[in-house]
């Protein structure tokens, strides 16, 4: 799995906790990648641990190696880190951690404030903590996963932007149909719901001619749109 099929696959668990539970969706995603090493760490593939989050989970706990600083130095320790049945119980659990008092600077910070307050809560003892999370959300532009949440503020461009793709979304079709021609993959399972909505909103003239097959930035683009509210039919 690469760095962006990474991102994709637990954005839509990440976008889900920020309107439930107002923990960013950057963060979220960022921690997940920094912690895990992108899914790749020891503790991720043994354990399902994304957040590098100890103690015992509900599939118990595995011993590992870890850094820690002490002093401003690094120094390597063994740990009992949480368990778990999955990404999506990892990613729950950690938004009931960043709800607890200890974070309650947390919840409802985007970005890189988000990054800041955590990072100020002493979740990690890097001292480097809150800048590497920032350089994340820089480098993969995951700030637009906070604004999936439905209540939060937009900027009058934002608005005018989402207001002509409501009133065009039905002349997208081929622009759809240009991206699926390219880098064909099999529909993730993050997405099938959101092309579901795109095939139902006009059967007789379908958004998609092919939904078995696309690329990755195309499945991404239907899954906001329908998250957007915009494969919903009036009336």
């Amino acid at each position: 799995m690469d760095r962006m099929a990474f991102i994709a696959r637990i954005a839509p668990d990440a976008v889900r906790d920020w309107q439930q539970n107002r923990i960013a969706a950057s963060l979220t995603i960022a921690q997940a990648a920094l912690e895990s090493n992108f899914g790749t760490s020891g503790l991720t593939v043994k354990a399902n641990n994304l957040f590098g989050i100890k103690g015992t989970g509900p599939a118990g706990s595995e011993q590992m190696q870890t850094t820690e600083y002490r002093g401003g130095s690094p120094i390597r320790v063994t740990a009992s880190f949480r368990k778990y049945h999955s990404w999506a119980e990892s990613i729950a659990d950690h938004s009931r951690l960043l709800l607890t008092k200890r974070y309650q600077a947390v919840p409802g910070k985007t970005g890189k404030e988000a990054a800041r307050a955590v990072a100020a809560a002493g979740y990690a003892t890097d001292p480097g903590y809150a800048a590497k999370l920032i350089a994340m959300m820089d480098k993969y532009e995951l700030y637009k996963y906070d604004l999936q949440g439905g209540d939060e503020p937009m900027t009058t461009e934002e608005k005018k932007l989402f207001q002509a793709l409501q009133a065009t979304v039905s002349k997208q079709a081929e622009q759809i149909a240009a991206l699926q021609r390219y880098h064909e993959l099999p529909t993730p399972e993050w997405a099938k719901e959101s092309i579901q909505a795109a095939l139902d909103y006009d059967r007789k003239n379908p958004l998609i001619q092919n939904p078995e097959q696309g690329s990755l930035d195309f499945y991404r683009i239907i899954t906001v749109l329908h998250r957007r509210g915009l494969f919903k039919k009036s009336g």
